[in-house]
């Protein structure tokens, strides 16, 4: 867990110099919000917005090396950066655009993880919907887990505003009704 702790510092030092929004998603999140579970890698949301995406590849690119050829490519296309800490950790980095995720972004926060590594951590409720969204069977565990360790701190009202249009544009609202059924135990 230290060398994941220490490659996030390492991401989050650049990206802080550099000025750019961001804040961790993923594991990372889970294991303060929800339950300590195994993660292997980190996932981040960076502020992008459309047409900055080439600028923001090329910069990261000259810091942390690619985990697949021609990862720029695959970033513009996916808007996911697939890179490696100095030390080899794998880091996701998902190269944001709607304003669900420039809000999240916002609301984050710098939360101590194991007593000397403060990291800028997306909320309880974004993190929430970041997962229904996803729509995995694991993420759906790690929902169930924030909900029964968070239990009557979360704001459901916020969760449900953000899910619906998230929902309607996958076209599956049905991931309303699963979190809703969670939301309400």
């Amino acid at each position: 867990m230290i060398h994941l702790l220490k490659a996030a510092i390492e991401i989050q030092s650049f990206l802080e110099e550099k000025n750019r929004p961001f804040c961790f998603i993923g594991g990372i999140a889970v294991i303060h919000w929800g339950e300590i579970r195994v993660t292997n890698d980190l996932d981040i949301a960076l502020l992008c917005g459309f047409g900055n995406e080439i600028d923001l590849i090329d910069l990261l690119q000259q810091k942390f090396s690619s985990r697949i050829p021609d990862a720029k490519s695959f970033a513009v296309k996916q808007r996911v950066l697939l890179l490696r800490s100095s030390t080899g950790v794998p880091i996701d980095i998902t190269l944001t655009g709607l304003d669900f995720e420039e809000q999240m972004i916002k609301r984050s926060s710098k939360i101590c993880i194991m007593s000397e590594y403060d990291l800028q951590i997306c909320s309880a409720e974004d993190l929430i919907v970041m997962k229904a969204f996803a729509n995995r069977g694991k993420d759906w565990g790690d929902i169930e887990s924030i909900i029964l360790k968070q239990q009557r701190r979360l704001d459901t009202n916020l969760i449900l505003v953000n899910i619906s249009p998230l929902a309607a544009i996958k076209e599956d609202l049905s991931i309303i009704d699963r979190l809703n059924q969670l939301l309400l135990r």
